[in-house]
């Protein structure tokens, strides 16, 4: 995967609107979606910060409250598709190696322990069970290939979310001013600050446990904003180091926060 397919150069915006996980509460999303929808303009970004879906019971409604709400931004004049940026979570990571768990070594243990990071609500989703899975991998991969297959099959019979699973990103950052350095870079959950952006791996989803080591500028960017926090400490916000996770999903807020061309938080969303 080259660095255009993995990462988004967001420009110079005139305000970034950053999304925190949502963890598939397609209420406190469509909230969400009426107050920032009726203040967003051209010359904004909007990105999610990954964890769209997992956890809560309606993931699929989730995915088509993302799908309207970019319909409806998009019908804007001036307003343009690169405007619109969603990143990979844990959630979306598990989902897209569940999909493909016949060519895992133990895909038993696999499957389990994503079933207790909250990949079941997804499964669900698509009408698939951990008890089929189980049972097709005890079958063989023929087995369980053919069960994924199902759950793909069932993934691109809903308009739209196979292009909106395919269009995740791992990261998106902020263009470089005159004076060479970047302001923002955005994240799902962490990242590991002894490798450079390019090497982070599974680290930008599996990497919250090191963010408090965040003390100083990262590869020269201003801030580091995510949107998950999975020790669900609350936003939190230092000159380095930006997290936006109310809680969603585990019945907590839905959190999003707004920033200037210059990397400062103009404003948080909770709902």
């Amino acid at each position: 995967m080259n660095e255009q397919e993995r990462f988004v150069v967001l420009g110079r915006p005139r305000r970034i609107w950053a999304v925190g996980a949502i963890h598939g509460d397609v209420d406190r999303l469509a909230a969400l979606h009426d107050d920032i929808g009726a203040r967003f303009q051209p010359g904004d970004r909007l990105v999610y910060l990954g964890n769209l879906i997992g956890r809560g019971p309606r993931v699929r409604d989730t995915v088509d409250e993302l799908l309207s709400f970019r319909r409806a931004v998009l019908s804007v004049r001036g307003v343009i598709v690169s405007d619109l940026v969603y990143l990979r979570g844990g959630q979306e990571e598990m989902w897209q190696k569940l999909l493909q768990l016949q060519f895992a070594p133990n895909p038993i243990e696999v499957l389990q322990w994503m079933m207790s990071q909250g990949v079941d609500a997804t499964l669900a989703a698509y009408g698939g069970s951990a008890y089929q899975g189980v049972a097709a991998a005890r079958d063989g991969a023929v087995s369980l290939a053919r069960w994924t297959g199902q759950l793909r099959t069932a993934q691109r019979a809903a308009p739209g979310h196979d292009t909106l699973f395919a269009a995740l990103r791992r990261a998106a950052y902020t263009e470089r001013r005159q004076d060479g350095l970047p302001e923002l870079l955005f994240v799902n959950a962490g990242i590991d600050i002894s490798r450079p952006l390019a090497a982070q791996g599974d680290s930008f989803w599996w990497g919250g446990g090191a963010w408090h080591r965040i003390e100083g500028a990262y590869a020269g960017f201003r801030r580091v904003v995510r949107g998950y926090d999975p020790s669900h400490g609350g936003p939190a916000a230092t000159p380095h180091a930006v997290t936006l996770d109310g809680g969603c999903g585990f019945n907590g807020a839905l959190v999003c926060g707004c920033f200037g061309p210059d990397g400062e938080l103009l404003e948080v969303v909770e709902v």
